[in-house]
């Protein structure tokens, strides 16, 4: 005689043999997609990566049909959200978010659990955000310039903040010392909200930080903007000049983001997927969401993106291990 918990369980067997029957099932070539879709991003959530991802997320399930989950799974720079995306099935249900910090982990940590170029295949980057160089109002300098002959004046002696050891806020800053010639020091912290409020009172006097961070209190007047980081000024700092114009001619340096999913991902999926962000960036209502957050729709093609975040990591990965970033 069968009991309740015996009939539960055997009906949970079987509704879990057909999803995965189901999935088993998915033709790549046209069906995809019939179930809902991870999408795994590195971050917590209220963060510039979270707000790209959620946006993506809710348009990329209208557009396919399905629900589109986000994931947060953040820690260890990035690399416990791209271990498990590496380690997914490779059918299309299981996306990852990676920016800029999934080209520099390689240095940062030469023990990682995946190949970065190896494990994934890109799916297209689709926007970017530059970082905004922001100091204390008591540091005494009003333009990049002025900042740059301070830190050659007295070495060592500026310190930056950023929210931790190897992470983007502490690179940015560690590569624009590196191509101005300065010596800065760097303070690492926990938590973002420490370093902007140490950094209006002084405790820390500069910052290498995506425009959100800062735009309440550059707006109130308690931190000045120096420069961005981008090739072009914001929209947001209308003026507010570039790194190249009032510095280091040819500088840009910005927070890049796009979609992999795990290696051997079937072409006609990838090429959908591909397609559909690409739209989606170059929707008009998407465009100006971003801006608004001081974020760019950007688009590179799978194969061009695979081939960027390469040249990322020989670009930055030298600046990584010259900070001390890299684990012994």
């Amino acid at each position: 005689m069968f009991t309740r918990r015996v009939l539960c369980a055997g009906l949970l067997g079987v509704f879990v043999g057909g999803v995965q029957a189901q999935a088993a099932s998915a033709s790549p070539a046209g069906s995809y997609p019939t179930l809902p879709i991870r999408m795994v991003l590195p971050l917590s959530p209220g963060t510039t990566t979270d707000l790209v991802a959620r946006a993506y997320a809710e348009r990329l399930g209208q557009l396919l049909g399905q629900p589109v989950v986000v994931e947060n799974r953040p820690g260890a720079g990035g690399t416990l959200a791209a271990q498990a995306v590496a380690k997914s099935p490779a059918d299309g249900y299981t996306i990852l978010l990676v920016n800029s910090q999934h080209a520099i982990n390689p240095a940062a940590h030469p023990s990682l659990p995946y190949d970065t170029l190896r494990d994934f295949t890109g799916l297209g980057m689709v926007a970017e955000a530059p970082s905004v160089i922001a100091v204390s109002r008591d540091l005494g300098v009003n333009t990049l310039q002025e900042f740059v002959a301070l830190a050659k004046k007295k070495p060592a002696s500026i310190n930056y903040g950023s929210s931790g050891v190897g992470s983007q806020t502490h690179l940015a800053g560690a590569y624009f010392a590196a191509k101005a010639g300065i010596q800065l020091t760097h303070v690492p912290y926990r938590s973002g909200s420490d370093v902007i409020s140490d950094l209006v009172t002084n405790r820390i006097q500069s910052v290498f930080v995506p425009a959100p961070f800062v735009m309440g209190q550059i707006k109130e007047g308690k931190l000045k903007a120096l420069a961005v980081t981008g090739a072009k000024r914001l929209p947001l700092l209308p003026n507010v000049p570039t790194v190249a114009e009032s510095a280091i001619p040819g500088y840009e340096l910005t927070t890049w983001f796009g979609f992999v999913a795990p290696a051997k991902t079937p072409a006609p999926i990838v090429a959908l997927l591909a397609k559909t962000f690409k739209g989606i960036a170059d929707e008009p209502a998407m465009k100006q969401k971003f801006l608004e957050q001081g974020v760019t729709t950007r688009t590179m093609a799978p194969g061009e993106f695979d081939a960027h975040i390469k040249s990322e990591m020989e670009r930055l990965g030298p600046i990584a291990k010259s900070s001390g970033v890299d684990e012994k």
